[in-house]
Formats: C-alpha cells, sequence, structure tokens
C-alpha cells in the first residue's frame, strides 16, 4: 500500500507542502517575467509534480533499503526515475507555458520557460530524490509501527495462552481435592459424602459459568467462594469459621474469576484443617485510590513440614497475577506466629 496515498492526511500534508516549493520556483521564473505569469505557470506544475513524484513511493516499496538490497542498484534506479519523471514535468510544463501564452498573449511565459528548462530539470530531479527520501522514511516509520503492533498482539496472545494453561492446572487441582474429601467421607459419613457431593456439582456449575468471563464482580467472586466454603464445612463442621470485611467500593470492583478461591482453599488445605482445634479464616478487601486490595489470614501450624506451607493453587495465582497484571499486581505471602497472611493487590476496574 502507498505510504501516502492510503492515507488521505498524509495526502493533504503532502500537496500542502508543495505549495511553498511552487511559490520558490515562482519566484526563480518571475526574472524573466511578470509575477503572474510564473505563478500562472509554477503554481499548477508544483502540483502536477507532486503528483508525479508519488511514483517514488512504488520505486521504494520495489527497491528498499536493507542489508539485502544492492545500494548501488537502488540509486542508480532512482536517478534515472528522477530524470524521466523532471523530463516528463519539462515537457507538461513546456506545453502548459504556450497555454498560457495562448490565454494571455504577451506574457512570454512559454519564452521564458523555455530558457529555465535545464535549471528546472535539475530542480525536478533533486525534488523527486526528496520525494524519494520522504517515502523512505514514511515507509520506515510505517515498517515500525507495525513491528509494535505485531509484539504488543504475539504479548496478548502470549499472555492469553499462559492465563489459559494457568487456568487448566487450577480447576483440576481443586477437583482432585474435593474428590479426595468426598472419598474420606464416603465411609465415616455417607450423607455428609452426598451432601457434599451437590454442593461440588453447584460450586463447579457456577464456576463454569464465571470462569466464561475475563472479568467478574468482586461481589460474584466472594458468593463462589463461600459455596467452596460450604463445601469444606461439611467436612470440617464448626472447626471452621470465617469472617469478612469489605469496603463497598471494592465490591464493585471487576477481578479475574477464580482469584480469591485458591486463596481461600489455600487457608482451609493448608491451615485449618491441619489444626485440630480449627480455625477462624479472616477475609478482607478493600479500595485505596487505584488498587484493589484483597487480604486472607488463617491460623497456621508453625511445626508442619516446609512441603506444606503452601499449595500449588497459590503457586498458580501467583503466577496468573504477574502474568495478567504485570508489575501492577503483586501477591505478598508472610507466616508469622502461627499466622500465615496472603495479600493480593491488583488495578482496581470497575464495570462502565
Amino acid at each position: 500500500m502507498h505510504p501516502i496515498l492510503s492515507d488521505r492526511r498524509r495526502l493533504g500534508l503532502y500537496l500542502l507542502g508543495w505549495l511553498p516549493i511552487g511559490l520558490l520556483l515562482t519566484a526563480g521564473l518571475s526574472e524573466r517575467t511578470t509575477w503572474l505569469a510564473a505563478a500562472a505557470v509554477f503554481l499548477p506544475l508544483s502540483i502536477v509534480f507532486a503528483c508525479i513524484s508519488l511514483n517514488a513511493g512504488y520505486l521504494c516499496r520495489v527497491f528498499p533499503i536493507d542489508a539485502r538490497a544492492s545500494v548501488w542498484r537502488t540509486a542508480f534506479v532512482h536517478v534515472v526515475a528522477a530524470a524521466m519523471a523532471s523530463a516528463i514535468w519539462i515537457g507538461i510544463g513546456q506545453v502548459w507555458a504556450g497555454a498560457v501564452d495562448l490565454l494571455a498573449p504577451g506574457l512570454h511565459a512559454g519564452t521564458a520557460f523555455a530558457e529555465r528548462r535545464l535549471l528546472i530539470f535539475v530542480v525536478g530531479a533533486l525534488l523527486f530524490w526528496l520525494a524519494s527520501i520522504l517515502h523512505y522514511l514514511l515507509i520506515a516509520f510505517e515498517a515500525s509501527q507495525h513491528a509494535e503492533r505485531r509484539a504488543i498482539e504475539l504479548s496478548l496472545l502470549t499472555r492469553d495462552a499462559e492465563l489459559k494453561a494457568l487456568r487448566a492446572q487450577i480447576d483440576p487441582h481443586f477437583l482432585f481435592n474435593s474428590l479426595h474429601s468426598i472419598s474420606a467421607l464416603t465411609t465415616v459419613d455417607p450423607a455428609a459424602a452426598r451432601r457434599m457431593c451437590l454442593l461440588l456439582a453447584e460450586f463447579l456449575r457456577e464456576t463454569l459459568r464465571l470462569g466464561a468471563n475475563s472479568r467478574i464482580s468482586l461481589a460474584d467472586e466472594f458468593a463462589l467462594a463461600d459455596r467452596f466454603l460450604e463445601i469444606e464445612r461439611v467436612r470440617l463442621g464448626s472447626r471452621l469459621q470465617v469472617t469478612r470485611e469489605t469496603d463497598p467500593q471494592a465490591i464493585a470492583c471487576l477481578v479475574p474469576p477464580l482469584l480469591i478461591q485458591p486463596l481461600v482453599e489455600n487457608a482451609v488445605v493448608h491451615g485449618v484443617s491441619q489444626l485440630v482445634e480449627g480455625g477462624t479464616i479472616h477475609i478482607a478487601a478493600s479500595r485505596g485510590g487505584p488498587t484493589l486490595t484483597i487480604k486472607i489470614e488463617n491460623p497456621c501450624d508453625p511445626d508442619r513440614p516446609r512441603r506444606q506451607r503452601a499449595g500449588l493453587g497459590l503457586d498458580l495465582l501467583k503466577k496468573r497475577v504477574v502474568t495478567q497484571f504485570g508489575a501492577e499486581g503483586t501477591v505478598l505471602v508472610e507466616e508469622d506466629a502461627g499466622r500465615f497472611r496472603v495479600e493480593v493487590r491488583i488495578p482496581a476496574e470497575v464495570a462502565a
């Protein structure tokens, strides 16, 4: 595609840029004739040569300046093209100057033009070369923009693929943990195992519905976490307690699906369930300016093996946050005096 003809704005600016060139050519010819005659000849001719010089764009496409192209061949092509363009321009100019003489006898525009043909030829060749340089610059600019857009598209596609891969790992991981819990209940409390199966089915149905979206409200994410906690209460009973502290402004924020559930699951599986007396999981969400902060704190056994200190879901969540939000998203993990804390900070987004 032509770098100038493909953009109306560029074409308008390009033609407008030839106006001062026409005025300079008029001033040069006015020494041999009147300003009126010179203007009548060169102002229209400058637009004509502007159109002729647009052909340089096609030459620049065919003969690019890069490591694979021959510099001498490219230079020779442009020298020949400039000579031909200038010769055609002089031919048109001579005819047009004669027409001006016919329309306004006594201006002697044709004679004045003929006396300056050699100078006009040289000027035309130089102008064609300048047009070629302009086209090369525009082509390079377009190539740079295209490369930048392509890099952004590839980055987005890569990030989307990584997020899908991480989501694909999170879903089976949760399902494995749930089925393991159901298996443990089938021999001890079949009724509880049946109820847990029903709750799990509802949870999975809701997960599929919300998971189809790239963003869901924090309220929906909390509701999904509550369904998970209902499943775990069947197994843990009164040993599992939950408190929540939420900022009304935070509830309206949009978050990726399954952002909180892995944190709650980690708090239950690697925290509360490991304690004989159980414990309370505290969930907090607040919005401070452009940042949404989600905190989950739970009791834990400080003497548990190191390999049990964090689950796979938490590791995958860290990768998701970094992949999706870059430097704007952080996951901070802290353990102190039998308390395990996770703090997630992401940009606060609100539905339009």
